[in-house]
């Protein structure tokens, strides 16, 4: 299979190095185009009012392409032109979790989604811990189930949204096939002074753990389940069309 692997943690990224190891190891044509620097939660925006410039990063067996832009625009460069003919699109490790609203604000998510857009299938990946960690086994299990999984039956414009509990591989509970949860962060800023005594702010945020539903995303990854999501961007809220229709007599 032919695929191109990108992330938003950057090409330097353990997590990013496992997938490719993995994927290498299981015989697949590997291409990496990948952020320079570190894209986490840009989402899904893309670059062009600048140029994007390309640079290849080879070491230790590694060899990929670093990208001036986001995790967005990687997708769509690699794609378009870098490399031809990808059959999916892999995205991740991501260090963090991108579950509930997360899968908004990540790269990581933004990157498939983009591939979805342009009619390739894509799995985004991610690990609930923000802690560098070896990820091989983590790697090796994403890949066997992207080798699994029925991509001829999934519809277009949906991708696959994998992640990982924060314990280690072994002790993990299973896979979960489960839905997102739609329980948003509270967030905070951190207000502190710079050495010249300027103010700024740093975000902080949690999502309380009351308002997430059981079975959701959230929930399970927490109890030490590994949580697969289809994630499916049709923004039509239907109902509420269907509900405008009738009031207004359109």
């Amino acid at each position: 299979m032919k695929v191109l692997l990108t992330n938003d943690d950057g090409i330097h990224a353990g997590g990013l190095r496992a997938l490719h190891r993995a994927l290498s190891e299981a015989g697949h044509e590997v291409h990496v185009v990948a952020p320079v620097q570190e894209q986490s939660a840009v989402g899904h925006a893309i670059t062009y009012l600048s140029p994007l410039r390309v640079m290849e990063v080879v070491e230790d067996g590694f060899r990929g392409l670093g990208v001036t832009g986001t995790p967005a625009d990687c997708v769509k460069l690699g794609l378009t032109t870098l490399v031809p003919g990808v059959e999916l699109v892999f995205s991740g490790i991501n260090k963090g979790a991108n579950v509930g609203v997360d899968i908004v604000y990540s790269g990581t998510v933004s990157a498939a989604t983009e591939a979805v857009f342009m009619g390739v299938h894509a799995l985004a990946v991610s690990m609930d811990d923000f802690a560098p960690r070896e990820l091989s086994e983590q790697a090796r299990f994403a890949v066997e189930l992207a080798e699994r999984l029925p991509w001829d039956e999934v519809p277009e414009k949906t991708l696959m949204n994998l992640n990982f509990p924060v314990c280690e591989f072994a002790a993990h509970q299973g896979l979960r096939l489960c839905p997102h949860t739609r329980a948003a962060y509270d967030d905070w800023y951190l207000e502190r002074a710079d050495p010249r005594g300027r103010a700024y702010y740093w975000l902080e945020g949690k999502i309380p753990p009351e308002r997430v539903r059981p079975g959701t995303d959230r929930d399970l990854l927490t109890k030490g389940h590994i949580t697969l999501t289809p994630l499916h961007f049709d923004f039509n809220d239907r109902g509420t069309l269907d509900r405008l229709a009738a009031r207004l007599g359109d």
